[in-house]
């Protein structure tokens, strides 16, 4: 069991309470009943799918929480994010690239145990995954606004959970006073992974028969730090013969601070690089004749940022101890 009083250390020298996903939550709350309190809605079971997004949301919550106050076994984490995917599969929520349900639900709870695991791993130092976060955000409500959706509950919750994340931001900027902890990064990956679902995953777009390679690069474009970063850290840690499940100082974040920048830069770079792939999104959605050329400009500029930061963490090591 963790010392209750015992606070998160993580890259910095500093211990800090790790409760700042609380509020995330809270904010989730508050947005649901400000949605029903204007809605013609009088039951949150009339939306079967948002009812399957906040029960998985939930779960994640708990179990961030849990493992926050009580440092849980690996393997009741990994339960819970697959339930959670599970749940979603079941009320609605999943990714439709094939003909088969049963290799959609495969690729949908891979996707948000992924992420959820992706989002908890890069909150390794100040402001990282909240500055990511909230990029996403902001692409996801650019999408939701471009097929006027500004009234549904999705849009509403992810303005609650917006306005919270840019709340915490001013705490958690280098030197950060406060940790979203497993409680913030667990609600996080839920929520962003489930919201990819509909947003981008499942473009509500009309495009032609290419439409599949774009659901997944604008994907994998507005998820970039995220996806960069773990599949960085599991290639080198595989590469020493380390499994890539534990933590360490070994992300791309780490790897920029030991090429000389300071947290502060740091938070920046990953921040620009976070903001410009949003801006993309922007560009995606102009884009009436989805080609192949576009799919290979925007999957060279996918390598490129990953080609750089991985480079960056094969030649940038942590400064031998004295």
């Amino acid at each position: 069991m963790r010392n209750v009083d015992e606070n998160a250390i993580r890259w910095g020298s500093r211990s800090k309470p790790a409760i700042g996903g609380i509020s995330f939550f809270l904010n989730f709350l508050f947005a649901i009943t400000f949605y029903f309190m204007l809605s013609e809605q009088h039951s949150i079971l009339e939306n079967v799918k948002f009812t399957g997004l906040m029960f998985a949301v939930t779960v994640g919550f708990l179990v961030g929480l849990a493992d926050d106050a009580y440092n849980t076994k690996p393997i009741l984490k990994f339960s819970a994010q697959v339930f959670c995917g599970i749940v979603l599969c079941l009320t609605g929520t999943y990714i439709q690239l094939f003909s088969s349900d049963v290799l959609n639900y495969f690729i949908t709870v891979f996707w948000i145990v992924g992420i959820m695991n992706s989002i908890n791993m890069l909150d390794n130092m100040d402001a990282i995954t909240t500055t990511v976060s909230i990029s996403i955000i902001i692409s996801a409500l650019i999408v939701l606004s471009a097929i006027n959706t500004f009234e549904s509950i999705e849009f509403i919750v992810l303005i609650g959970v917006l306005a919270s994340l840019l709340g915490f931001l001013f705490y958690n900027w280098n030197p950060s006073k406060i940790y979203m902890g497993d409680t913030g990064s667990q609600f996080l990956g839920v929520l962003l992974g489930a919201m990819a679902i509909t947003c981008f995953w499942n473009t509500p777009f009309d495009s032609n028969s290419h439409s599949q390679t774009k659901q997944v690069i604008l994907t994998i474009i507005v998820f970039i730090i995220p996806i960069i970063d773990t599949t960085t850290v599991t290639i080198n840690r595989l590469g020493r013969g380390q499994s890539p499940f534990v933590g360490g100082k070994d992300h791309t974040t780490h790897h920029l601070s030991y090429a000389g920048f300071s947290d502060k830069q740091v938070a920046v770079i990953i921040g620009l690089i976070s903001m410009f792939s949003c801006l993309i999104t922007i560009y995606v959605l102009s884009i009436e004749d989805w080609s192949f050329y576009d799919a290979g400009l925007l999957s060279a500029y996918f390598l490129s940022v990953f080609g750089v930061l991985f480079y960056i963490s094969k030649t940038k090591k942590a400064p031998s101890a004295k």
